[in-house]
């Protein structure tokens, strides 16, 4: 009896060791995950008295300068994935920018907290001196900031600062399958038809939203959006980047040595594809000129069911882009009434130049943005998860422009009738909508 008790005793003694040591282990682990986090995101420390209480002033604009000149804020957004940071969409001078620190506003009293951030130039720059960049700050732990001010220094006067209200802060459902990016809309756009039809194809495709960074367009075009936005289906980000920066609409900065390129594309995405992450299911990356045509599937809710289907954990799904120039013409669907709206009539366009093995396809993209962390034009950057290159039985992107290969004789062309299968919606659609704006 003895014995048996001794027994006992030892091995309650070496349980308590090995629970012991397993606590110590996890204890000693989750402080070195949280020295490496605050080795990247130094903490949120107090650097206001009662006297400095959140105030500022309340950014108006959708690009706000700071003071440097160097810097532009578009928006925070609240980013939990892997810590509870604050993640700010801006543009920056990738040299001469290199400190910034949030100002959080704490409630429901008031204490401001500042926090240095950490300056994440997009590596998709293409030699442009500025470019889009993530300035991403640790948020304190003591409360859920609702505002944000970002400054060069951890010192200064709140009431001169811009504040910006902090977004995605609250979990939503989706109140949308599809929303379409379009960035950005410039050079005085009067592609008036051929936006329409875009517009209503991706309705029968499954867009319920459609989000465009508007820099210029004409007084007609404002017309067609003013109606859009009335239905409830277009929201327009206002775009002047050209206030701030000179601007080149190409993509290369040896092509046109300006301070951005292609009117902040890239920064107008990210921005799109955090502004939907909490209320769209999917966000669709294309040109106003671009339509993703499935062909094995009616629409893109279907489409979307089947890859995700057959590519597990995949978030961004990569589509080739055909070229159907406008210079061919097939007189089908010429609608008297259309001819007098300014743009191009798709319907005309069903011939598309052969793919050339030799040079990069600019794909385009349908992604979850709960996936994706930074985003270029015609890939995606920094991700959770992995790419797919789906295949062109499945879909195509529909590209009616200006030819790339322009000495191609017709009979060397592929026609390509995929989007005559919605032609009686669509011009049902479009018919509506010009009787409303332009008609």
């Amino acid at each position: 009896m003895i014995h048996s008790g001794k027994k006992n005793i030892c091995t309650i003694v070496v349980c308590i060791l090995i629970f012991g040591t397993i606590f110590i282990y996890s204890w000693k682990s989750h402080q070195l995950q949280n020295n490496i986090s605050r080795k990247i995101f130094p903490p949120a420390k107090s650097a206001s008295p009662a006297s400095q209480l959140c105030r500022g002033k309340p950014a108006q604009n959708s690009i706000t300068p700071l003071k440097d000149n160097r810097t532009f804020i578009i928006s925070p957004y609240f980013d939990d994935r892997e810590s509870k940071v604050t993640r700010v969409i801006g543009i920056v001078h990738h040299e001469d920018v290199k400190e910034l620190y949030c100002w959080f506003c704490c409630q429901p009293h008031g204490q401001i907290y500042v926090s240095k951030a950490k300056i994440d130039v997009h590596s998709d720059r293409f030699g442009f001196p500025y470019g889009a960049a993530d300035i991403v700050c640790l948020e304190p732990e003591i409360c859920d900031p609702t505002h944000v001010s970002i400054h060069q220094s951890p010192h200064g006067n709140i009431d001169q600062l811009p504040r910006f209200e902090i977004k995605n802060r609250k979990a939503e459902t989706f109140s949308v399958d599809f929303t379409v990016c379009i960035s950005a809309m410039f050079g005085n756009y009067n592609n008036v038809l051929q936006f329409i039809q875009s517009m209503e194809m991706y309705k029968i495709l499954g867009a319920q939203k459609v989000v465009v960074y508007k820099n210029s367009c004409s007084e007609l075009m404002e017309k067609v959006l003013k109606f859009y936005m009335e239905e409830g289906t277009v929201e327009i980000i206002p775009w002047p980047i050209n206030s701030y920066l000179k601007v080149s609409s190409k993509w290369h900065f040896s092509m046109d040595a300006k301070d951005i390129g292609y009117y902040g594309q890239i920064t107008a995405l990210n921005d799109c594809i955090y502004r939907n992450m909490r209320r769209s299911k999917f966000v669709v990356l294309n040109d106003a000129d671009e339509i993703i045509l499935p062909l094995k599937h009616p629409d893109w809710k279907t489409m979307m069911s089947s890859l995700q289907e057959q590519n597990s954990g995949t978030g961004i799904f990569l589509f080739e882009n055909h070229i159907f120039p406008e210079t061919i013409s097939t007189p089908v669907f010429n609608i008297s009434s259309w001819n007098t709206v300014p743009g191009v009539n798709i319907l005309q366009h069903v011939h598309r130049e052969p793919d050339r093995k030799e040079v990069f396809n600019a794909k385009k993209m349908i992604i979850d943005p709960r996936r994706v962390i930074q985003t270029s034009v015609h890939s995606v950057l920094r991700a959770y998860g992995t790419s797919v290159n789906v295949p062109m039985d499945v879909a195509l992107i529909y590209h009616c422009r200006m030819p790339h290969q322009e000495n191609l004789p017709r009979d060397s062309l592929i026609r390509d009738t995929t989007l005559w299968k919605y032609n009686s919606s669509l011009i049902t659609n479009v018919n509506k909508v010009l009787q409303q704006t332009v008609l």
